[in-house]
């Protein structure tokens, strides 16, 4: 008999003991165990509640659980993963609670979720659960267990109702979507009645103590890492990126109060250390920070490092993973092209990339993996071509680091500038073209997906319409043909695919997370759209949005 995961964990924080009143909880994570146990912030989002007397948690992932309570209260998802939405319908049926919340009796499980991709645009999923937490956990826990408990023995409803008031709460059945036909454009989304807020905003933590482990485990997917939240969000702000434009603003740990002493209590019971962070290496202390991981005491260390920002790759940087058993860094630069980058707000120019490989060179360090996207709003073939003629350059002016290029397509992503466009009906002839011309140079080229884009699209700018297309994609086996197959079945019902994912929307239109506000009013979206449509080509791909 395998030996149960649990018992290979080490903890960094000391569990409560369970008071006799304690609210029955379960906590799962719709994945296999060594995946979910490698996501920090369901491993900080658990000890947060295992850390509570006054909440009894059980761990359930879709391979491996802890001993469940027979009559569990609460029932959370984290959900890090569009596609995993499929393993919570999964979990819930074998819980035997109905998929959809309306269906579900005051005797079973309110059913929370939280997560990036609950918090950017819940709606396809909102059918599913009863509570969705919009933001950080730091923040939102606390208010939601305490607000539970003040209502823990009324009824569903009078529950449902007063959560609602809890900022950042959001009780989906609370709300109801109203549409221009039955497959046509969302017309409005608004509260059931006066004692309900119109608006739910995002919860945003804003400390200086940033998430690390509180459990480190041989059976994680990163094997016996100890990750520390170095930074959260990014001041780049590029117009496509959600990591950015959801989680502002951008806030650093810090290095003498939180870092150092996180760093500490990691290296208790590992020599593995992650840094993470979109843009880790734009912590205004990183320098500090690289001094006192090369100390003698910690060349021992295995160290690894998030995207880092281009012109952030020095000879020291480099050199510091070289010695600490890095062999490679990962630079985000898009594209090639200059007019792309301005488009999308991405500072960079193609000589500070080539500095940036040359330094990493220098440093010792022997692969550089570039991140790159194809189908961005306003780009035209010759920026393709531009792409290609500047990884050609790099491959020329630093012979022998093994360069490897990594592109996607663009995925629209709510509150983000771009959250309006489509997907480029091009982009997978795209990212043919760029392998075409890659892979004769030596470049490996990984290409992200197209189909699966197409499907994030979906799912990023997807309504509440979208919930009964899920339950019969799942039925018919969660293939790209599943979609298709469902999307037939429902004609009438609901747009089409091409609606969610190719059209581009119009800027005055109703959007399905409307009545979600994040972190910047609609009014500055469009100033960051309008800055970028100054750089476009007057295309035929970009006029619907130009008029």
């Amino acid at each position: 008999m395998t030996a149960s995961p649990f018992a290979a964990e080490r903890l960094l924080f000391t569990p409560a003991t369970p008071a006799a009143d304690a609210v029955p909880t379960i906590f799962a994570f719709p994945n296999e165990y060594s995946v979910g146990i490698t996501s920090l912030g369901y491993q900080v989002v658990w000890a947060t509640l295992a850390a509570r007397a006054d909440v009894q948690v059980s761990r359930l992932f879709t391979d491996v659980q802890e001993p469940l309570p027979s009559e569990p209260e609460l029932l959370g998802f984290s959900l890090s993963w569009e596609l995993d939405y499929v393993n919570v319908l999964n979990l819930l049926e074998a819980l035997e609670i109905p998929i959809r919340a309306i269906e579900r009796s005051d005797a079973q499980p309110l059913v929370f979720g939280g997560g990036p991709v609950l918090t950017a645009n819940p709606e396809p999923f909102a059918a599913f659960f009863d509570i969705i937490l919009l933001g950080d956990g730091e923040l939102l826990l606390g208010e939601f267990i305490t607000a539970y408990r003040s209502v823990r023995h009324a009824d569903r409803q009078t529950q449902l109702r007063h959560l609602a008031q809890v900022p950042g709460i959001y009780v989906p059945s609370l709300y109801m979507a109203t549409y221009h036909s039955p497959d046509g454009a969302l017309a409005s989304i608004a509260p059931l009645d006066a004692d309900i807020p119109a608006l739910i905003e995002k919860q945003t933590y804003r400390g200086n103590t940033l998430s690390a482990s509180t459990v480190v485990t041989e059976k994680a997917a990163w094997e016996n890492i100890y990750m520390i939240e170095v930074v959260r969000s990014c001041p780049e702000m590029c117009r496509f990126c959600l990591a950015s434009y959801l989680t502002l603003p951008f806030r650093t740990a810090s290095v003498e109060e939180s870092l150092i002493p996180a760093i500490a209590q990691g290296l208790t019971v590992t020599d593995r250390l992650g840094l993470l962070g979109a843009s880790v290496t734009q912590h205004p202390e990183f320098e500090t920070l690289l001094d006192y991981l090369n100390r003698p005491d910690y060349d021992h260390v295995r160290l690894s490092i998030a995207s880092v920002r281009t012109n952030t790759v020095t000879p020291k940087l480099a050199a510091t993973l070289t010695k600490h058993d890095t062999r490679s860094i990962t630079i985000a630069v898009e594209s090639g092209s200059d007019r792309l980058r301005q488009i999308i707000n991405k500072k960079l120019t193609n000589d500070e990339i080539i500095q940036a490989a040359m330094n990493a060179k220098v440093g010792g360090l022997s692969n550089l993996k570039l991140y790159g996207m194809v189908g961005v709003p306003g780009e035209e073939p010759e920026d393709l071509d531009e792409t290609v003629a500047m990884l050609r350059d790099i491959k020329k002016t630093v012979p022998g680091l093994r360069l490897t290029f990594g592109c996607s397509t663009f995925v629209p992503k709510a509150h983000t500038p771009f959250q309006w466009f489509g997907v480029n009906t091009q982009a997978e002839k795209r990212l043919q073209f760029l392998q075409k011309q890659l892979r004769p140079q030596g470049i490996e080229f990984r290409p992200e997906s197209y189909n699966w884009s197409v499907i994030q699209t979906l799912l990023s700018r997807g309504d509440r319409r979208l919930s009964q297309l899920l339950e019969l994609t799942r039925h018919y086996g969660d293939s790209l043909g599943s979609y298709r197959r469902a999307f037939k079945e429902l004609r009438g019902k609901l747009p089409n695919l091409d609606y969610y994912v190719y059209t581009n929307w119009q800027l005055e239109q109703t959007l399905p997370w409307s009545h979600l506000q994040g972190p910047l009013p609609q009014a500055t979206l469009l100033k960051h759209l309008a800055s970028a449509k100054e750089h476009f080509k007057r295309s035929a791909e970009v006029l619907p949005l130009l008029q």
